[in-house]
C-alpha cells in the first residue's frame, strides 16, 4: 500500500467527482491521510450511497478500498462492495467480484462479513439460475447463522430475502412464505418502494393460498404490507385472503372470478375449493360452544357445501392436517370435535365470540342463582 500511489489515484479519481460530492470526496482524502480508518469508512458509505457516485464506485473499490480492507470494520467493506458490484457489466463479473470478496473475508474473526458475503453470492447465483450452488451458499450461510448470539439485522435480512427467492424458484410456497415474512420482519418496511412493498404482498398472498400447509393466514393477515394492495388492481387478493380466513363461501363464490387473472391460482382452482370447504368446516365448528360440537354429516355439508358423501373425506382432512381435533362415528354419520385450531377474528368473528362470552356469563350467574336456591342455609355466599 503505497501511500503516494493511492493520493494520485484520489486526486485522478477527483477530477470526475460530480460538484455535489466534492466536499464529500475531500473528506475521504482528509481521513485517508490522517488514517482515521471508522470515519473514512462511515463517509466512504454515505459517498456510495449517493446515486452520483454510481460510476466511480467500482474504480474507487478496487484502487483505493482494497488496500486498507483489514484495517476497517469487515462487514461495512462487504457492503461497500455490494455497493460497488452493483456497477458491474453483468451478472458473470460480478459473482467474480463477490466470489473473491467472499474469499477474503472468510476467517474467525469476520464470520458475520463472510454470511453476508456468501449471500449476496448464492443471490446472484439464483439470477445465473445455477440453484444447486446457489442452496449450497445458502445452507452454509445457515449453519453459520445458527451459531451466532447476536448478529446485525441487515446479515439475517439479507439471508431471509435470498432465501425466499431461492424457494419461489422452486415452487416451495410454504417455504417462501415463512422466509418472505422473517425477511421482512427484519426490515423497516419504509425502506422499499411502493412497488416493491405491493410485489411482496402479491407473492405472499398467492403463495399463502396455493400452499397445500398453510391453512392460517394469521401472521399476515396482521402484517401492514397487505395494506400496500388496497385501491389497486390485486385488492381482491386481500379480500380473497380474509375470506379464506372466515371461511366464507359466498365472499369466495363472488370473487372466485378474479382467480384467472393469476395463473397459479387458475391452476389451483380445484384446491382452493377444497381448502376455502376447510376453512368453512372450521369456521362452523369454531361458531358453536364446546358443548355443542357434535356436528351431523348432513349439517356440515349444509355448512359448507360439500357433497354428503364426501363430508367424510373433509372431516378426515381437517383432523389430519392439525386444523381439528375429535372422532368420527362412521355408523351415526356424526362428528364430536373438541378442539379447533386458533386463527385470526374479523370484527364480525369477535363480535361472535363477543355473544357466546355473554351466553356463558348467564349460564354462570343461573348455576350460581340454582346452587343458592338448593343449598339455602348451607349455601356460604
Amino acid at each position: 500500500m503505497d501511500p503516494e500511489v493511492i493520493s494520485s489515484f484520489l486526486s485522478d479519481q477527483r477530477e470526475n467527482v460530480p460538484e455535489e460530492l466534492q466536499q464529500s470526496f475531500l473528506n475521504i482524502e482528509d481521513f485517508w491521510d490522517r488514517k482515521l480508518w471508522h470515519q473514512l469508512t462511515d463517509q466512504l458509505g454515505e459517498y456510495f450511497h449517493d446515486p452520483a457516485s454510481s460510476s466511480q464506485r467500482l474504480a474507487l473499490f478496487d484502487g483505493f478500498i482494497l488496500n486498507f480492507a483489514e484495517k476497517i470494520n469487515q462487514l461495512k467493506f462487504i457492503s461497500l462492495g455490494l455497493l460497488a458490484a452493483t456497477q458491474c457489466p453483468d451478472d458473470h463479473h460480478r459473482l467474480a467480484l463477490l466470489t473473491r470478496l467472499t474469499e477474503k473475508v472468510n476467517k474467525p474473526s469476520s464470520q458475520d462479513a463472510y454470511v453476508y458475503a456468501l449471500v449476496a453470492t448464492s443471490e446472484v447465483k439464483l439470477r445465473l439460475e445455477d440453484l444447486d450452488d446457489a442452496r449450497k451458499d445458502l445452507d452454509k450461510a445457515e449453519s453459520i447463522l445458527d451459531t451466532f448470539d447476536s448478529v446485525e439485522t441487515e446479515v439475517h435480512a439479507s439471508f431471509y430475502r435470498t432465501n425466499a427467492s431461492y424457494y419461489e424458484a422452486k415452487a416451495n410456497f410454504a417455504a417462501y412464505y415463512k422466509n418472505a415474512l422473517l425477511y421482512l420482519a427484519c426490515i423497516d418496511l419504509k425502506s422499499l418502494t411502493l412497488m416493491e412493498l405491493r410485489k411482496r404482498a402479491y407473492d405472499l398472498s398467492v403463495a399463502a393460498l396455493v400452499s397445500d400447509s398453510i391453512y392460517n393466514f394469521g401472521e399476515l393477515l396482521l402484517h401492514p404490507i397487505l395494506g400496500s394492495l388496497n385501491g389497486t388492481e390485486h385488492a381482491w387478493l386481500r379480500d380473497l385472503l380474509f375470506a379464506f380466513n372466515r371461511g366464507d363461501l359466498g365472499a369466495y363464490n363472488v370473487l372466485e372470478a378474479n382467480l384467472k387473472k393469476c395463473s397459479l391460482l387458475e391452476e389451483h382452482k380445484t384446491f382452493l375449493w377444497q381448502k376455502i370447504s376447510l376453512s368453512a368446516l372450521t369456521e362452523a365448528v369454531f361458531r358453536r360452544p364446546p358443548h355443542d360440537r357434535a356436528m351431523t354429516f348432513a349439517t356440515i355439508s349444509k355448512e359448507t357445501h360439500v357433497q354428503p358423501q364426501e363430508i367424510e373425506i373433509l372431516i378426515m382432512k381437517a383432523l389430519s392436517l392439525g386444523l381439528l381435533r375429535g372422532s368420527i362415528d362412521q355408523v351415526a354419520e356424526i362428528a364430536r370435535i373438541n378442539w379447533v385450531q386458533p386463527k385470526v377474528l374479523d370484527m364480525k368473528q369477535i363480535d361472535n365470540m363477543r355473544l357466546r362470552l355473554k351466553d356463558w356469563d348467564s349460564s354462570v350467574n343461573q348455576l350460581g342463582h340454582w346452587i343458592e336456591g338448593v343449598g339455602k342455609d348451607v349455601w356460604a355466599a
